[in-house]
């Protein structure tokens, strides 16, 4: 068994298939396969399951896969921090987030990380769901990721920074743009209303409103959802921080629907206390902007 052969099978998992991983690492399928085969010939047990389109990793692939996700995440992130200092590097912080996050609440965070460590490269992976982010931290392709929390998560320190607030967002012009807020039971009553289909919030709302209640119509991501509702093509329930009123919506009016649980959006690492200083004050720096305290 080589770092290699646990490389191969982690990306196996994660793609579903030979042939993809087979492009994606420039090498052959029977490369592949040869890495899995003697994963599978030194325990003497089946890791993948086979099917028509893909493979699955067995009760055995998935104890292989989840250790070999933190220690081959480990090794990979020391060497990385070793060849950084041989160069004369100061280092890099990697994050993981969805793009609107990156969008609306880090620039400052960037031009004021880059201010204060200039040596430091930053690495952002923006990615559509909070549990893609979390595959990046367990993956060690992220230090820190930007998730919605949801409850504890095993074998990640979580820091909590904000609850969001559901609202729906509509045109200044909207009959319903001068409402103070909305309840919940309204909705149904609501035309034109989308959904992004991105939203790791889905679940929740789902959870309190109903499947059959949801709008039907859905977008593929959260600016998206905000564009069409100001333009008046669409209206759009959206979860955002509670004083957020981008510029670059000039006529997005956000009205509230206090009723509706909303999620905490917040901070996950593998350990903080083995994370180098830039990375902690970056994150501390995003958690200020998300708050109104800049």
């Amino acid at each position: 068994m080589t770092l290699d052969d646990l490389r191969v099978f982690i990306e196996v998992c994660e793609r579903g298939s030979f042939t993809a991983v087979a492009r994606a690492m420039s090498c052959s399928q029977s490369a592949v396969s040869q890495h899995v085969r003697r994963l599978e010939r030194e325990f003497g047990l089946s890791l993948l399951e086979r099917r028509p389109r893909g493979v699955l990793p067995t009760s055995a692939g998935r104890l292989l896969r989840d250790a070999a996700l933190a220690g081959v995440g480990r090794i990979d992130a020391a060497a990385q921090q070793l060849r950084a200092l041989a160069a004369g590097g100061a280092g890099e912080v990697r994050v993981s987030s969805g793009a609107a996050t990156v969008r609306h609440f880090m620039p400052e965070a960037i031009v004021e990380l880059r201010r204060r460590h200039p040596g430091v490269q930053l690495a952002l992976r923006t990615q559509p769901t909070s549990r893609a982010c979390l595959t990046d931290l367990a993956a060690n392709r992220a230090d820190i990721a930007l998730i919605s929390i949801s409850g504890p998560i095993p074998d990640v320190e979580l820091r909590p920074l904000i609850e969001l607030r559901w609202a729906l967002a509509v045109n200044q012009h909207d009959p319903l743009a001068s409402r103070a807020s909305l309840c919940a039971a309204e909705l149904a009553d609501v035309p034109d209303i989308v959904l992004p289909t991105s939203s790791s919030s889905r679940g929740r709302l789902t959870a309190v409103l109903g499947e059959g209640a949801l709008p039907s119509q859905a977008v593929s991501d959260w600016d998206t959802a905000l564009l069409l509702a100001e333009l008046g093509v669409n209206r759009a329930v959206v979860a955002t921080v509670p004083h957020f009123a981008p510029s670059i919506h000039p006529a997005l009016r956000l009205v509230p629907i206090p009723d509706l649980p909303a999620p905490t959006a917040g901070w996950a690492a593998r350990s903080w206390a083995d994370l180098d200083p830039p990375a902690v004050e970056f994150a501390e720096l995003v958690g200020r902007r998300m708050r109104g305290l800049d």
